[in-house]
């Protein structure tokens, strides 16, 4: 296995520090074990990771290598065996709402309209109902669902599903959208055109994401940065910043097909092969 190696950004490139100093997403030494009937399953070790805010950080590797399991810790949803994720300074211990999570299939409530579901999150929390259909309505305009918001899940496409589950994370204002494989279960043409869509919604909220995903090709398109894991238990092996996400001049498919772009996914992709064999 190739040691850790980070490469050095490009200028301007990289983590913003939080305004008290440090890095807005720490994770120090991270370490999950799990119980199970075999054993114990060691899953992550000595995970060290920081970037800032406003990054889009895709994280690749291994299946096994524990890319959900770091994920979750950042969400709360698992605590560390050993080491501490952070979030703007602050100790993560549990679930909170700066912390959106969307996950591969979009656990819509059918019962609830397009509307409903968006705005789920704020009704429980009791937020004002004329800030709450506010924001409900800036969001469902972002991702072009707006026109659908009398609708029910079971009258949308799969593209519009996700978009909507994305909409039900962003009305919380979540300092972080934890994202594990959304796409994975979308056909190719609307797995683009979703991709389009999420850099479109990152570009005008700023929001920082960590997105888990199978898809090197997807990582590196969408990614300010793409982490690649080693396998179990999972480290942290090389940290790559690219910039394909900011070049707005082009379109999806002559980024995708340029020989920079070509060439940053295969070194991706030999890491990955070069750990499998």
């Amino acid at each position: 296995m190739r040691p850790e190696r980070m490469l050095r950004p490009p200028p301007g490139a990289g983590s913003t520090p939080t305004p008290g100093g440090g890095s807005f997403v720490e994770f120090s030494a991270v370490c999950v074990e799990y119980a199970s009937s075999g054993g114990s399953i060691h899953a992550l070790e000595k995970v060290d990771l920081a970037f800032g805010e406003g990054d889009f950080v895709c994280i690749v590797g291994p299946s096994g290598c524990g890319k959900t399991t770091l994920m979750q810790t950042l969400a709360g949803f698992i605590k560390p065996t050993s080491g501490s994720v952070r979030l703007a300074g602050v100790e993560i211990e549990a679930p909170g709402p700066e912390r959106g999570v969307v996950f591969q299939q979009p656990a819509l409530f059918p019962w609830m309209t397009v509307a409903e579901n968006a705005g789920f999150g704020p009704t429980v929390r009791g937020v004002n109902p004329a800030e709450r259909a506010r924001k409900i309505e800036q969001y469902l305009r972002t991702v072009g669902l707006w026109e659908f918001r009398e609708r029910y899940p079971y009258e949308l496409s799969g593209g519009m599903q996700q978009r909507l589950a994305i909409v039900r994370a962003l009305v919380n204002d979540p300092k972080v959208l934890l994202m594990d494989e959304p796409f994975g279960a979308l056909d190719a043409l609307t797995r683009e055109r979703m991709q389009e869509e999420l850099h479109a919604v990152w570009r005008r909220t700023g929001m920082t994401v960590v997105f888990i995903t199978h898809s090197v090709e997807e990582a590196v398109y969408l990614g300010t940065a793409v982490v690649v894991m080693s396998p179990r238990p999972g480290r942290i092996v090389e940290r790559l910043q690219v910039n394909f996400s900011r070049q707005t001049e082009r379109d999806i498919r002559t980024i995708k097909a340029s020989p920079e772009f070509v060439a940053v996914k295969e070194q991706v992709l030999a890491l990955i092969w070069n750990m499998e064999v």
